[in-house]
């Protein structure tokens, strides 16, 4: 025990510590205007004291909307965690005969790790607005080092902060368990409590990814249709009342939720590999149960180390670096892992050990090879979706210039080309996400799949800086512009923020790939738990498709995630009309708004207001239905109907969320290339009618990529997971047969 307890906590505590380190770096640069030195303050601007107040104006407005909305938005979510609590203690007390301690217990888990993910959410917030102008401040200096390590180490805090906090909690709640559970025939119990930790994470999520993505992108969309293509004035322009609320939502959308919907993935991969390979533990020992937690105890080393690559071993010069320099993060993670990975293998694992196979009697010996390769195949795996997303959504390669050519005959060819790049997209993928399945599999049965599983995370604080790296960077240009500070400024945050929006695509195409592992996985799980619940009476022999109540919720589960989008989609479009209506309101009441100095600014608190309002307000239904759906699906038609439900949900969920994530990602990074175009190009470059199709095609990219594509990888692990930790509940129904029998 002593081994993995020591490496786990030691990781835990080392990872806070360097999100600490990072953070003290950032807080070192001033917001003033007062010199041209690198080590002082602001290279432009005519009237430092006016650039420094005007910095500071933009800097409060953001931070005090995003935390209004934050704090609006987890008081709901304390009331849900604390109702829904009670709902986990009475079903799983009832389910498992009236065990108390278990149903206490998984409610404890779902709080702690509910609280763990709003936290997550809350310090990415918070890091993210602080850094925001740090980066605008360090992208005046010469060179491109300052503002790309500024962005940089604001993701570090974040991604590290998060893998911290997420294993110390997860883990020394384990502890506390195990006070419980002491003798290795009880830890199936144990990990089964510890589902409600992974349900507790996923649900925030839901609710941060969808409220978030529904406040960010009616802002955003409603200043680009007013602004951009009915006024032809810049992005982020401070004559746009729609602006403040834009950058508001980069840090709520982009960062708090993305935040709480990647700790969701690591807390459910984990528990999923613990329920999973509970058995292991009697053979193996605690170590050998543990090893997950392990895996990504490691992985916190191996991207500590990686990421002096970026700051410090090859520092970013020149703008053709960024992108580079990003993608060498995760490459050198996926490689340092694997040996890192064997490792801990040979340390924690016994030279054998016995699993039962998820389906019949058969029990796999395993050896640790088995596992490592488990892992690497899920680690290489990722990797491998990340570049090919990469390819189609990166403005340096034919799919994406083939899209911005197509706006030369307008939006509508730009609507078709962008479509058919995201479902064409989702190919490559697929068959990579198969051939992990078929291979970890074959290798480890259900367990091996948890393992490729936590193989997509096992950088996660490298993917995690990557992805808040972007939304700092977009934040730091609209505050450029917002400040009016010269053209290079914000010349030099888009380039960065172009590099992000390509590794922010890598990391969503991550997200998905582990979404739909760690799904297929709990479903694993979830069959397990119904084979031990019901002694083998039911699912002995896996579960029969054919069966009519099994492949009519088949139907139904594939169903779930196009309404889900289509409620979500709509949710933005909904707001989006409101903001549109309130800009153009503002311009036609008072003009002088749009003239070239205005002695007045717009109403930013009210385009905020919407935003806030409508976000918190849409974000409540498709979160029901994901949460309700396979709840009362398993207490009125049993669990053969859920184990339909899920399967459905899972295939369609990741085809849909991978084409309509790149499609997004693709509209987005066409208008960008449009932009770079000189006006003597064949693109024709800003405010011409190419670049105003390009736009629309962005417009409506945003839902698609930033709400409705990352937030069906929060659908498919959320419904596996509830149905995993109600699985004893749906047994009491009936006998697994639900109270509707069919």
């Amino acid at each position: 025990m002593a081994n993995a307890t020591a490496i786990i906590i030691t990781a835990a505590l080392v990872a806070m510590a360097w999100a600490l380190l990072q953070f003290l770096i950032i807080s070192r640069i001033p917001v003033r205007s007062e010199g041209v030195s690198d080590s002082t303050g602001l290279v432009s601007g005519t009237n430092d004291e006016a650039t420094t107040r005007r910095l500071s104006e933009i800097y409060e407005a953001i931070y005090d909307g995003a935390e209004s909305f934050l704090r609006a938005e987890y008081t709901i979510c304390a009331w849900f965690v604390a109702l829904f609590a009670i709902v986990i203690f009475v079903l799983v007390s009832w389910g498992t005969q009236w065990d108390f301690a278990r149903g206490l217990f998984t409610a404890l888990s779902f709080v702690l790790g509910a609280c763990t993910s709003i936290l997550s959410g809350y310090l990415g917030m918070k890091v993210a607005v602080y850094s925001n102008v740090r980066t605008t401040i360090s992208a005046q200096k010469s060179g491109w080092k300052h503002c790309f390590n500024t962005a940089f180490r604001a993701g570090a805090v974040m991604g590290f902060a998060l893998c911290g906090l997420g294993i110390f909690m997860l883990y020394v709640t384990l502890l506390a368990f195990r006070v419980h559970y002491p003798n290795p025939e009880d830890w199936i119990y144990l990990t089964e409590c510890l589902t409600g930790y992974g349900l507790g994470g996923s649900s925030i999520a839901m609710f941060g990814r969808v409220g978030g993505g529904i406040y960010t992108k009616a802002a955003d969309v409603g200043a680009d249709l007013v602004g951009k293509v009915v006024h032809g004035i810049p992005e982020d322009d401070p004559r746009n009342p729609a602006t403040i609320a834009d950058n508001v939502g980069d840090n709520v959308g982009d960062v708090a939720g993305m935040g709480s919907d990647l700790f969701g993935s690591f807390a459910e991969s984990t528990c999923a590999a613990l329920v999973l390979g509970s058995s292991i533990g009697i053979s193996g020992g605690w170590d050998a149960m543990v090893f997950p937690v392990a895996v990504s105890a490691v992985g916190i080393f191996v991207c500590l180390l990686c990421s002096f690559i970026a700051t410090d071993l090859r520092p970013v010069r020149a703008e053709k670096d960024v992108e580079m320099s990003l993608k060498i993060q995760l490459i050198s993670t996926t490689i340092l892992m694997i040996p890192a990975v064997y490792g801990a293998a040979e340390a924690f694992l016994p030279q054998e050990f016995m699993l039962r196979a998820t389906v019949g009697s058969e029990v796999l010996t395993l050896q640790p090879w088995h596992a490592v390769l488990c892992v690497c195949m899920g680690a290489v795996g990722g990797l491998i979706i990340g570049l090919v997303t990469e390819y189609y959504t990166s403005h340096s390669y034919k799919p994406v210039r083939e899209l911005a050519d197509s706006c030369k005959t307008g939006a509508a060819t730009n609507m078709i080309y962008g479509i058919a790049l995201g479902y064409k997209s989702a190919i490559i993928p697929v068959l990579v996400l198969a051939i992990v399945v078929y291979g970890s599999f074959k290798l480890g049965d259900m367990y091996g799949v948890s393992l490729a599983a936590i193989g997509f995370l096992s950088n996660l604080a490298t993917g995690l800086t990557i992805d808040v790296y972007g939304p700092v960077c977009d934040n730091a240009g609209g505050i450029a512009e917002m400040a009016e500070l010269d053209p290079y400024v914000r010349e030099k945050t888009d380039a960065l923020d172009a590099a992000g929006n390509t590794t922010a695509a890598i990391g969503k195409g991550f997200a998905i790939g582990s979404a739909a592992l760690v799904s297929l996985a709990l479903f694993g799980a979830f069959v397990t738990r119904i084979r031990h619940a019901s002694e083998d009476a039911l699912f002995e022999n896996g579960v029969n498709m054919l069966s009519p109540v099994t492949f009519s919720f088949l139907i139904i589960g594939g169903m779930i995630p196009f309404a889900f989008a289509a409620m979500t989609m709509k949710s933005v479009g909904t707001a989006a009309m409101q903001m549109v209506l309130e800009v153009q309101r503002q311009f036609d009441e008072k003009p002088h708004l749009l003239d070239a100095n205005p002695t007045e600014r717009p109403d930013y608190d009210a385009c905020i207001q919407i935003s806030t309002k409508a976000s918190l307000k849409e974000m409540v239904p498709p979160g029901a239905m994901v949460i309700l759906t396979p709840l009362l699906t398993g207490i009125f038609f049993g669990v053969y109907a859920v184990s339909g439900l899920l399967v459905g949900a899972l295939v369609a969920a990741v085809q849909l969320a991978v084409s309509m994530s790149n499609s997004g990602g693709a509209w987005d990074n066409a208008k960008k290339y449009i932009e770079k175009a000189g006006p003597d190009s064949e693109l024709k470059g800003k405010g011409s009618d190419i670049h105003k199709a390009a736009v629309v095609g962005d417009t409506v990219g945003d839902p698609f990529k930033d709400t409705s594509g990352p937030a069906l990888n929060i659908v498919m692990k959320l419904m596996a997971v509830l149905s995993l930790v109600f699985a004893d509940t749906f047994f009491a129904c009936n006998g697994g047969a639900g109270l509707f029998h069919l």
